[in-house]
This record gives structure tokens, C-alpha cells and sequence, in this order.
């Protein structure tokens, strides 16, 4: 663990104290568990978007095909027939 000092503005800290109250926290553990969520969210988000790169890309059509128009596109009854 490594110790470290942060500066505030008194809204944000008394947010913080509180929150960490009503979990019954120390306003240490509760910003450092805090941290930790954000890191591991943004570390997640890294891997999605670079496993959604890898991916092909999806033919929308084939060739000599033509694109779906809107219509055809939202039409729901015809989705529920397939």
C-alpha cells in the first residue's frame, strides 16, 4: 500500500465523507476502492474496444446485391416471419 496525500475543495470532500459514512468506511478505503473501480472499468473498456477491432468486418450485402431500405430495415412483422 502507498500512502499519498490529495487535495479537495470542501464540497468534494464532504461528499466523500459522507459516502464513505453510509458505507461504513474509512474515507481512505472508500477512495481508494473507489480508484480501483475506475481503473478496472477503464482497463475492461481497453479490452472490448481492442477485441471489437480484431473482428472482421460484416458484409452487409453480397455482391450485386442491394442495400435494405429503411423500411425494410425496421419492419418488424417481417423479422418475426424469419
Amino acid at each position: 500500500m502507498k500512502n499519498i496525500t490529495i487535495t479537495l475543495d470542501e464540497q468534494a470532500a464532504a461528499w466523500a465523507r459522507v459516502q464513505a459514512a453510509e458505507r461504513n468506511m474509512s474515507l481512505s478505503r472508500y477512495l481508494g476502492e473507489m480508484l480501483h473501480g475506475k481503473m478496472r472499468h477503464s482497463r475492461e473498456y481497453e479490452e472490448a474496444y481492442k477485441a471489437f477491432l480484431a473482428e472482421k468486418p460484416v458484409r452487409l450485402k453480397g455482391p450485386g446485391e442491394r442495400y435494405l431500405t429503411r423500411e425494410e430495415v425496421n419492419d418488424r412483422a417481417a423479422l418475426r416471419r424469419r
